[in-house]
């Protein structure tokens, strides 16, 4: 099989915190971060980063607690999984790497630490696309049963531990095959190299739990900082796009462009829409978010 990132440099970064971010990158151009979402790792953007490294220096990473990422424990309030904490790592590697400013592109839990990231350092980001995700605290201040149904995921795994880590533990494989496979296009979209990463990072028990704290804080302490914004007036303020998928739930259950102007200082400033896909937009669409992708940040 042909290897993933073919022509990337591959290394990792050791952040502020003694956290190791592992990383890979090429090209030349204009800074651009890309962040992946859960159960997966970097390997989501193996069909457009080639591309996008033709206009830009891209760098994907893993995030905290996911791929190859360190895995520290949660902590007290599940701290070391705010996404505050994982964005601030974020901004350290880029950083290592002399990038303090940057475009930046978030899928699924990558969105979020990207919408955090902003939020609090606003000088490093030039303009920032997250892809299919509303903000987190409208989304559980909006949840229906519609909702629930389609990411029961959400609430299963902000059970305390070690709870949902004992049942992802005993089938790791069947758990993404679940969550992943049981979306609009199934296991297909996912090409052989990229899938066997994503089950073998899965198969290490401190990503399970990792993972768990994740969305432990995002019903936690996360809402807490994004309580805090709102009642601040903080917000959002460089140029924001959003995509979804046509065949997702989010755009289904949630207004994701009024959402994200309500997040927005200036909302006239938030663009965006549906892409001919469902939720793993990198890997079910990746012409389509090229596209958009070399609009937005072009």
């Amino acid at each position: 099989m042909t290897p993933l990132f073919e022509g990337f440099a591959k290394d990792r970064a050791v952040v502020d915190t003694g956290i190791e971010i592992p990383y890979v990158a090429a090209g030349s151009g204009p800074p651009l971060l890309l962040l992946h979402g859960h159960p997966q790792t970097h390997a989501i953007w193996h069909r457009v980063a080639p591309r996008l490294a033709e206009r830009f220096t891209v760098v994907a990473t893993d995030l905290r607690g996911y791929g190859d990422a360190s895995k520290p424990a949660g902590g007290e309030r599940h701290a070391a999984y705010a996404k505050r904490a994982m964005a601030a790592d974020q901004v350290a590697v880029m950083r290592a790497l002399g990038h303090e400013r940057f475009l930046l592109c978030g899928h699924d839990r990558g969105g979020r630490v990207a919408h955090r990231l902003a939020v609090d350092h606003p000088q490093a980001v030039q303009r920032l696309m997250v892809l299919d995700i509303a903000p987190t605290l409208a989304m559980y201040e909006q949840t229906d049963m519609a909702f629930a149904r389609a990411y029961w995921h959400w609430f299963f795994l902000i059970q305390p531990a070690p709870f949902p880590e004992t049942l992802i533990g005993a089938d790791p494989e069947a758990y993404l095959r679940q969550v992943m496979g049981g979306r609009h296009a199934g296991l297909s979209a996912f090409a052989p190299q990229a899938w066997t990463e994503y089950v073998r990072c899965a198969r290490d028990p401190d990503m399970v739990h990792a993972m768990c704290e994740d969305y432990r804080a995002a019903a936690t302490i996360d809402l807490e900082h994004d309580r805090a914004d709102r009642d601040a007036g903080r917000g959002l303020s460089m140029p924001f796009s959003v995509l979804w998928g046509e065949q997702g739930i989010i755009g289904r259950c949630f207004d994701p462009l009024a959402e994200w102007r309500r997040v927005h200082v200036a909302p006239s400033q938030v663009q965006g829409g549906p892409l001919p896909c469902g939720h793993y937009i990198p890997e079910e669409a990746p012409d389509a978010l090229l596209a958009a992708m070399l609009d937005f940040f072009e």
